[in-house]
Formats: C-alpha cells, sequence, structure tokens
C-alpha cells in the first residue's frame, strides 16, 4: 500500500481548519438527518372517506336488520373504505445555513483526518478503462472495502471503469458532502483535491477578529481600555 495516513501536522501544514474538541457534533447530526430528508419523495398519498370512489348511499336500513348499523361503504372500518389521518403529499426537505454546513464538514474530515482514516496519494487515473485496472489501483492504496476517492477532477476513463465498483465512490473535492465523508473506511485524497478541502474549511470571515463582546474589530487593534495609553 502507498497511501500514507494524513497526520494533523500535515493537515494543518496544508491550513485544513481542524476541530479537536466537542464542537460541530450536533451539526454534523443535523447536516445529515437534512440531506437524507431532502431525499425522501415525499409523493406517499391515501383517500379520505370523503374522495373515495364509492357511493354515499346507505348499505341498509338503520333498524331490523339484526346486522351493525352502517352509514356508508367508505366508512374507515370496512374494507375499501377512506384511511384515517393517511399521509399526503408533502416536503420533508430541512432548511440549513451556510454555516452549519461548514461547521459540520469541519468536524467530519477533522474526525476522520484524527482516526487516521485519511489517506494521501500524488494521484489517481487508471491508463485504460477496464474494472480490473481501477480495483487493482484501489487496492494498491488500502485494502478497506468501502473506499471513497477525493480529488479535484478525474478524466472519463477513470470514471468508466468505477461505475460497477459498488463499494468505491469517486467524489470532487468541490462536491464531496459531510455524509459521505462519514460513509466509508477510508479516503483517498490526492494532493490537489487536499488544497480545495482545505479552501473549504476555511471560513470566509475568519480573517476578521472579534472582541469579547462579539463585535468585529480591526486586527491588531485594543479590545480594552484607551488606546491612548
Amino acid at each position: 500500500m502507498s497511501a500514507k495516513a494524513l497526520t494533523k501536522a500535515a493537515a494543518k501544514e496544508a491550513k485544513i481548519h481542524l476541530i479537536e474538541d466537542g464542537r460541530g457534533t450536533q451539526a454534523v447530526h443535523d447536516v445529515v438527518v437534512a440531506m437524507r430528508a431532502s431525499r425522501r419523495s415525499g409523493t406517499a398519498n391515501t383517500k379520505t372517506k370523503a374522495t373515495v370512489d364509492l357511493s354515499g348511499a346507505k348499505p341498509w336500513r338503520q333498524k331490523g336488520t339484526g346486522r351493525a348499523r352502517a352509514g356508508y361503504a367508505s366508512s374507515p372500518l370496512w374494507r375499501g373504505g377512506g384511511v384515517v389521518f393517511g399521509p399526503k403529499p408533502r416536503d420533508y426537505s430541512k432548511k440549513i445555513s451556510k454555516s452549519l454546513r461548514r461547521l459540520a464538514f469541519q468536524k467530519a474530515l477533522s474526525e476522520r483526518i484524527m482516526a487516521g482514516d485519511v489517506l494521501m496519494i500524488d494521484a489517481f487515473a487508471v491508463p485504460e478503462i477496464k474494472t480490473k485496472s481501477f480495483v487493482n489501483l484501489v487496492r494498491k492504496q488500502t485494502d478497506a472495502s468501502k473506499v471513497l476517492i477525493v480529488s479535484d477532477s478525474f478524466d472519463d476513463k477513470t470514471y468508466i471503469s468505477a461505475r460497477n465498483v459498488r463499494p468505491v465512490k469517486l467524489a470532487t473535492a468541490a462536491d464531496v458532502n459531510t455524509e459521505q465523508l462519514l460513509a466509508f473506511q477510508k479516503i483517498l485524497v490526492t494532493h490537489a483535491g487536499l488544497t480545495k478541502l482545505a479552501e473549504r474549511t476555511r471560513s470566509s470571515s475568519s480573517g476578521a477578529a472579534r472582541s469579547p463582546g462579539g463585535r468585529p474589530t480591526e486586527m491588531g487593534a485594543s479590545t480594552s481600555g484607551d488606546s491612548r495609553k
């Protein structure tokens, strides 16, 4: 195996913002739940007693038959009748802010790096369109059964060769998400892909300093006392 584990020191050198405390755990849960909820079609539909296509006439007279009284054939108690409180088409998607998505991505990537599950490779490409060549190339890097391969881009030969290998997934560094970072045993990252991942972990407002009260201040400015002292 030629792939080497990405250490914390190497990750910090690559300018990846690591989260080493408990911050972000709830964000990971919220983002994964939202991603799975958004994939639900929400098309389940049932008919109530009012919309079922049955006659509204009384099946038999109220008294004298010896049978239980019945008012209509579309009763929920009857076979083929309406459904009480059944599902209706709905939207299951949840709103997640950009800052929460970034925090969850940082936390998931940090946990996988600190666990030694992120492996570094120079590049990933197969010389020919062949599934066997793709599988052999993956096995040279790691013996894990479920592998996520992240790079800045892949050529057509690699994409086509990977289509039939279900436990292995190709993802660009710009599109890989929090759920994918958690779903695989090992993550292979190219050097070009690592640069893009580092950009995604850095907040756009990380360069602004904040005072103890939470207000942004100029870098190097004093936040307490008179600056003329």
